[in-house]
């Protein structure tokens, strides 16, 4: 994976509010969290970004219209995204995925995050 890739992805997490990254798994891995619930994940060696899609059907359509692959280890709701992806398209599909994530948290959680401001 290139750097510039890396720190694409990296920026635009890291401007999502309340998003913190950890490496859960040791070995480089870059775990996008939000809540404690990963919304973006970068490998420590494969290339691409796996992020969650609404649901499986979505992930399935994003697949076969080769926005994304399926993503290793993750459940079929995830795709990842190839360094080649257009840098609108992997804004958007960083920022939906945060966006889903924050919102399945609990109300709680919700309300001790940063306010999410603007949106793709």
């Amino acid at each position: 994976m290139t750097d510039s890739f890396r720190q694409t992805v990296n920026a635009i997490c890291a401007g999502c509010p309340g998003a913190v990254c950890s490496d859960p798994w040791g070995g480089g891995h870059d775990a996008w969290k939000v809540g404690d619930k990963m919304f973006a994940c970068l490998g420590a060696v494969d290339p691409g970004v796996s992020v969650k899609c609404a649901d499986v059907e979505t992930a399935a359509m994003l697949i076969d219209a080769g926005v994304g692959t399926r993503a290793p280890y993750f459940h079929k709701s995830w795709v990842r995204l190839p360094e080649d992806c257009p840098p609108d398209e992997l804004r958007h599909r960083i920022t939906l995925s945060y966006d889903l994530i924050r919102a399945r948290l609990p109300k709680r959680v919700q309300k001790d995050l940063p306010p999410r401001t603007g949106g793709d």
